[in-house]
C-alpha cells in the first residue's frame, strides 16, 4: 500500500479519510479538487490539471483523493490500492451538510453555510446510477489491485485504527 487512490460519492469523506491515512502512514497526500479548482471557483486548464496529476502519480508513494471520472482509469492503472467509500446516499448528503461553512484543506474556497448548489446535490443523488457503475466496472477490470470497499464510516475508522 504505497500508491493509493481514495474514491467515493461526494460527501462520503474521501478527504477526511485520506488525511487520516496520510497522518498514520506519512504517504504524501494530493487532493484532486486542489489540482483542478482555483480559489475563484474557476478551473485550471485541462493540460495543467493533467500535468499536476501526472506529477503526483509519478511518485513512488501517494494518496490521491477524488473522483474525476475522466482520470479514474489513469489513476487505477498507476495505483496499487483502491479504497472505495461506498456509503448510502443519506450518509453522503449528511457529509456535505456538515462541511458547509468550514475551511477545508482539500478545497481552495469555503462553502457558505447557507449556500446550496442544486446541480451538485443532483449529481450526488445520481451518483449510484451515473458514476458507481463505471467505478464497479473499473474495480472488476483492475481486480488484481488491492481493493478495499467500506460500506460504513465505522468500517473505515476501524481500518485506520488498525494501521
Amino acid at each position: 500500500m504505497r500508491r493509493i487512490m481514495v474514491i467515493g460519492c461526494p460527501g462520503s469523506g474521501k478527504s477526511t479519510f485520506s488525511r487520516e491515512l496520510h497522518e498514520r502512514t506519512g504517504i504524501p497526500l494530493w487532493h484532486l479538487d486542489m489540482m483542478y479548482w482555483n480559489a475563484d471557483r474557476t478551473t485550471v486548464e485541462r493540460s495543467v490539471f493533467l500535468q499536476r496529476l501526472t506529477d503526483a502519480t509519478d511518485g513512488d508513494e501517494w494518496i490521491i483523493d477524488g473522483n474525476f471520472n475522466s482520470t479514474l482509469e489513469l489513476r487505477m492503472q498507476r495505483c496499487d490500492t483502491v479504497i472505495f467509500l461506498d456509503y448510502p446516499l443519506e450518509v453522503c448528503l449528511d457529509g456535505i451538510r456538515s462541511r458547509k461553512g468550514k475551511p477545508r484543506t482539500d478545497m481552495p474556497w469555503v462553502e457558505k453555510a447557507d449556500e446550496e448548489d442544486s446541480s451538485f446535490i443532483d449529481s450526488v443523488k445520481g451518483y449510484n446510477s451515473d458514476s458507481r457503475p463505471n467505478v464497479m466496472r473499473l474495480l472488476a477490470k483492475y481486480s488484481y489491485k488491492e481493493i478495499v470497499i467500506f460500506r460504513s464510516r465505522r468500517e473505515a475508522t476501524d481500518f485506520l485504527e488498525r494501521l
